[in-house]
């Protein structure tokens, strides 16, 4: 008899760092708010509400693609605008590593206005090893004479992990920083905001150009805001933003230093039939990925997933529908606030899938040549049906309600649960996933 085809396709839970016990209430500053792998997939570095940023290295002694904790800093403090009389909270809203140079680790951090490099690097404490006093600090009895005096030495007694902001760049943004991306050629960065696209170069944090800038003259003319902005992964002078209109705009920075004209935008036109109350809320684009080829652009919106190939503006090459089966309960979901939740998607290293989250610590990981959809839950049931060799179906009667099924059940998700950050290892088949304050590794 033929075994039942696994429905994980091979997926399975990895490790889980956190407070692995059932918790009532999760402290506010202990939520995960970014996951980032770095270059070579080596590191991961997550940030928190507490402005917290923890850094995650390889462990080389597994066979797996497994991790320990490497570091711990703190990157953001709370801080108070007295001109504008405005709490500026210190959570970390994105993490972006630089490419390596050295035996140094460099990484871009941000909060809703300040940005900063750290510098994370080991770091050698000395000791003096031998002097001319004693141990009460006093020289010994008896006259010091030339052959008893002792140059003092120092030799190494501890490596410890240091993180030191190299550069702050900050009061470039009036309104809450929502991304920043790293440029191809290592030099140059983005920051944006909901109205403008500033352009920074590494080395300087007192300036910086703006590139993009859709404030209108009357504010009340407003009609969209930018959502987010990425550098192309190879082409060092092009960039995507993306708005709350749900379009997808490429801009070109040899073409003028204002790139206000946009060189090409991606955006399906909405049916007049199926607009409601909804529409332009769940056509806001939350997040947006380059292939790592570049040649394709990947978004997320509240329903779906759209996958864009840069030489076809007419239309996606595919559309994956994430939150179909919600749609029956905008009405709640916009109650809640569940509906301005900004969920994010990544590609897989070779471009061939993809990943975004959901509620109940849901998420699909899309086999783009296979065409599955492969459901998993990041939820403290994963570990411990490690541990116990279980299965992770509820049963209803007699019968065990799979996955999928759960998942459909819209009435019993639990939307305070939600998988919004993500990040695929880039070399391997391994994602790190943001579960409230867990952080989840998957491995397939």
């Amino acid at each position: 008899m033929a075994a039942a085809p696994d429905p994980d396709h091979g997926w399975k839970f990895a490790q889980c760092f956190g407070d692995k016990g059932e918790v009532e209430e999760v402290t506010e500053a202990d939520i995960i708010s970014a996951v980032e792998f770095d270059h070579t997939g080596d590191y991961l570095a997550t940030g928190d509400r507490g402005g917290r940023v923890v850094l995650f290295e390889r462990n080389e002694g597994k066979k797996s693609c497994e991790y320990k904790f490497f570091t711990e800093f703190q990157s953001h403090e709370p801080e108070f605008d007295y001109l504008k009389s405005l709490e500026i909270e210190e959570k970390i809203n994105k993490i972006r590593w630089c490419k390596r140079q050295n035996s140094a680790h460099f990484l871009l951090s941000t909060n809703d206005k300040t940005i900063k490099l750290w510098k994370v690097f080991e770091k050698s404490i000395k000791v003096v090893s031998e002097n001319n006093l004693g141990d009460g600090g006093h020289p010994p009895p008896g006259a010091l004479n030339k052959s008893s005096l002792k140059l003092p030495k120092l030799v190494h007694h501890d490596t410890i992990t240091a993180a030191i902001p190299r550069k702050i760049y900050q009061n470039a943004h009036a309104y809450h920083i929502n991304s920043i991306s790293v440029n191809s050629d290592g030099q140059t960065y983005i920051s944006t905001d909901d109205l403008r696209i500033n352009l920074w170069n590494l080395d300087i944090s007192d300036q910086s150009f703006n590139i993009v800038d859709i404030k209108p003259v009357n504010m009340e003319e407003l009609t969209e805001v930018i959502t987010m902005a990425e550098f192309h992964p190879k082409s060092c002078n092009t960039f995507a933003y993306s708005s709350s209109k749900g379009s997808i705009k490429l801009s070109d920075m040899r073409s003028a230093a204002l790139c206000d004209q946009h060189a090409k935008v991606f955006e399906v036109e909405e049916d007049p039939q199926n607009k409601s109350f909804f529409s332009e809320i769940i056509a806001s684009i939350s997040d947006l990925k380059f292939s790592h080829d570049g040649r394709y652009i990947l978004s997320r919106d509240y329903l779906t997933l759209k996958i864009w190939d840069m030489n076809m503006e007419t239309r996606p090459v595919k559309v994956i529908n994430v939150h179909d089966h919600v749609k029956s309960k905008l009405c709640d979901l916009y109650e809640n606030d569940c509906i301005f939740d900004k969920f994010e998607c990544t590609f897989s290293g070779d471009g061939s899938q993809v990943l975004s989250g959901s509620y109940s610590n849901f998420f699909h990981v899309y086999d783009l040549q296979q065409d599955n959809d492969i459901l998993l839950q990041a939820d403290k049931s994963a570990f411990k049906a490690k541990r116990a060799g279980s299965t992770k179906n509820k049963s209803v009667g007699n019968r065990k309600l799979s996955r999928r099924e759960e998942y459909l059940n819209v009435d019993a998700l639990d939307f305070s649960k939600k998988i919004m950050h993500a990040s695929w290892h880039p070399r391997e088949k391994t994602v790190a996933l943001a579960a409230t304050n867990n952080l989840f590794l998957f491995q397939g």
